[in-house]
């Protein structure tokens, strides 16, 4: 005997709908899905689905999508399933035994691909990484069979679209320190972009994740030079007032700026950041799209954040005090969320705690999940707690074990 192997989504599909009194015949009609995709989840055969099954079903059931899949993922990356998701980014037609999973047959039209792509970068920058791992294996099987099965304009558009989930696969696996695995979804990423309806942008966009990867695996000098000779090709012309270049041009300045410092260059990074803040005071103001991040607030930030890992925390806090509030769009939780971890570094190496906690339990309720994964909120509440001589009360003790600096009771 095995035992029960279902996940918690399974588990909690059939309680949820029991406790409705529904029937799994009742919950998909009341959700707009198939039987069989009800009885395969609920049977655990089925361990991941669309993301607009996955809202209808939470919808039907009246919970939160997060209700429904369970618990959270933990702290640690080895605590987390990833196997669905490397093997949507490694599935390949030309390896035998390596090709996709299949949800159904059914080939999605491009708009509904699109939307829910969407979705899933959504869940990204938000931090909402179980619902992220959960969708992103099916947007890649769609978006890679409406490549196989299409022409011309749609198959374009499907390969923009296929670039975009790869480029959130790296992003994810990058998070939970799965460097390698990064690195070959931003590669496929990037593949897939020349292949679109706007392959200068969308490789531009690609070769900014692969930059980010190779920081991460210790390669700085090359992340510099992907990133300034990507944004060399992608820089915006003198009167050239398109949002979505501008903002490709400055975070592949930023992913620049980040590996020159790390190659021991602050004065280069200082630079490449002085040219994006230029080019985010000529936009149009902040903007989140999954193309870029970018605008005058987002630049400041990079501004502070470069301080800090520079070792000026007098600088960092300084700075911190000229960021503009946001402009004409909005700025992803998670970036303003590790923003806060850096204020909390640079008041913590001040000898400033009260401020620094401050900071860390902001950028906890901003982004709970995604500081889960950043060293840094870990480190700076690990210096908190070793040099504190005294009780300081259940929301310190709650900022340590949220941290993982401590295992609560």
């Amino acid at each position: 005997m095995t035992g029960d192997t279902r996940t918690p989504f399974a588990e909690n599909l059939a309680r949820i709908r029991k406790g409705r009194d529904l029937s799994q015949e009742q919950l998909a009609e009341a959700a707009a899905v198939g039987i069989d995709t009800v009885a395969r989840i609920e049977q655990g055969t089925r361990t991941t689905c669309r993301p607009k099954t996955l809202r209808s079903l939470a919808n039907a059931l009246g919970v939160t999508v997060d209700a429904l899949l369970g618990a959270a993922p933990k702290q640690h990356s080895r605590d987390v399933d990833v196997v669905p998701l490397r093997k949507a980014i490694t599935a390949d037609a030309r390896i035998p035994g390596l090709d996709d999973f299949a949800e159904s047959r059914e080939l999605l039209p491009l708009a509904e691909l699109t939307t829910s792509a969407h979705s899933a970068w959504r869940a990204y920058v938000d931090g909402r990484h179980n619902e992220l791992l959960h969708a992103l294996p099916a947007v890649l099987t769609d978006a890679r069979r409406i490549v196989r099965e299409t022409h011309d304009d749609q198959r374009a558009g499907a390969h923009r679209v296929l670039s975009t989930a790869y480029r959130l696969g790296a992003g994810i696996a990058g998070r939970l320190g799965l460097d390698d695995l990064a690195y070959t979804a931003a590669t496929r990423a990037l593949d897939a972009a020349t292949e679109s309806d706007s392959p200068e942008v969308e490789a531009a966009i690609s070769l900014r994740y692969l930059a980010w990867t190779l920081v991460r695996q210790d390669r700085a000098e090359e992340a510099e030079r992907v990133a300034t000779e990507a944004a060399a090709v992608i820089e915006p012309r003198m009167l050239d007032r398109d949002p979505v270049r501008a903002g490709v041009f400055g975070n592949l300045l930023f992913n620049a700026a980040t590996a020159a410092l790390s190659s021991g260059s602050a004065g280069r990074a200082e630079d490449l950041l002085a040219a994006a803040h230029a080019a985010a005071i000529r936009s149009r103001g902040d903007t989140a799209s999954e193309a870029a991040i970018f605008g005058p607030r987002v630049a400041a930030l990079q501004r502070v954040d470069l301080a800090v890992r520079a070792g000026d925390p007098e600088q960092a806090l300084r700075l911190a005090d000229t960021v503009p509030d946001v402009q004409g769009g909005d700025v992803p939780a998670f970036w303003e969320a590790g923003h806060r971890l850096y204020l909390a570094a640079a008041a913590a190496e001040l000898r400033r705690d009260r401020e620094a906690l401050g900071w860390l339990a902001e950028a906890k309720d901003l982004a709970a999940d995604w500081v889960r994964y950043q060293p840094l909120g870990k480190a700076t509440m690990k210096r908190l707690v070793d040099r504190t001589t005294r009780r300081r009360g259940p929301e310190f003790a709650e900022l340590a074990a949220h941290y993982d600096v401590i295992t609560p009771a």
